[in-house]
């Protein structure tokens, strides 16, 4: 048995040469490799502590997946342009924290394509060897870069865009019940690109052709430690049960899949102080 203690963080997600999520979830300044724990028995319990993750400040209530109320008021990052980015107001002189702003927002984005369950657009930073961490945290099976824009703000109004004929959300439950049929991304990239070339020209006519650079990477499978999907998806709530054990079968996303039909997204739950006792 070991138990680990501490202040947890969102799971880190990366994938092996086969596409096959791994995933490490820091607790305190420890990681637990959680692949290596399917089919073993979890307890985890909560100390009632929770620290921002930004500041480490002791706060009664955690604000959008870890930050005390201070940070979400004054940080950049939990500003309202993040969660829509056509909102970006960096060139209004309004940002929050210029700084950050240049360094994340007035870099490349990519638009994308993923099936979460039902194909959706989303827009990530980074896509390392062809795959991105969005993707992942998101549970796709598949996934495909549409195209790389100039900055935040352009992948927004790409984004919109889209939206007029594919959803943006990815449906949790849906998500975590089974593996998604296969999509043909490629042919559904060319088709929604024909769909959306009057807004990307308007876009384009505005911005320069600099804008926009539809990609030509192909679309990627991405594989999940699971042994059994839910029937049922019943959502673990830390803030009442105040913690769980039971045996973990498999991880999609950032959730953990345990028997009972049980699911709980660890990534809401950063900055709270857990204790994790494992098999191993």
């Amino acid at each position: 048995m070991t138990l680990y203690q501490g202040n947890i963080r969102k799971m880190q997600v990366s994938v092996d040469p086969n596409n096959v999520a791994q995933y490490a979830l820091p607790v305190g300044d420890k990681h637990i490799q959680m692949n290596a724990l399917i089919g073993q028995t979890l307890q985890v319990s909560y100390q009632g502590e929770i620290h921002c993750v930004h500041c480490q400040t002791k706060t009664k209530k955690s604000f959008n997946q870890g930050y005390c109320y201070r940070c979400l008021m004054k940080l950049a990052q939990c500003d309202t342009c993040i969660i829509k980015p056509e909102l970006c107001h960096y060139e209004q002189g309004t940002c929050r924290e210029p700084e950050w702003g240049e360094a994340n927002c007035l870099s490349d984005h990519f638009v994308y394509l993923a099936n979460t369950g039902t194909v959706k657009v989303g827009i990530t930073r980074h896509v390392s060897d062809g795959v991105s961490s969005r993707w992942l945290d998101q549970g796709a099976t598949q996934a495909i870069a549409v195209m790389r824009v100039q900055n935040r703000l352009t992948s927004g109004l790409v984004e919109m865009a889209f939206k007029e004929h594919i959803a943006d959300k990815t449906n949790w439950r849906t998500m975590l019940k089974s593996q998604p049929e296969q999509v043909d991304l490629v042919e559904l990239k060319e088709s929604l690109l024909e769909q959306v070339e009057g807004d990307l020209d308007e876009i384009i006519e505005e911005y320069g052709f600099q804008a926009i650079d539809i990609t030509g990477t192909p679309a990627i499978n991405i594989q999940y430690p699971v042994s059994q999907y839910p029937e049922k998806v019943k959502s673990i709530n830390l803030d009442k049960e105040l913690g769980f054990a039971g045996t973990l079968l498999g991880i999609k996303g950032q959730y953990l899949m345990l028997d009972g039909d049980r699911v709980i997204n660890m990534r809401k739950y950063s900055g709270y102080h857990l204790n994790i006792t494992t098999q191993n």
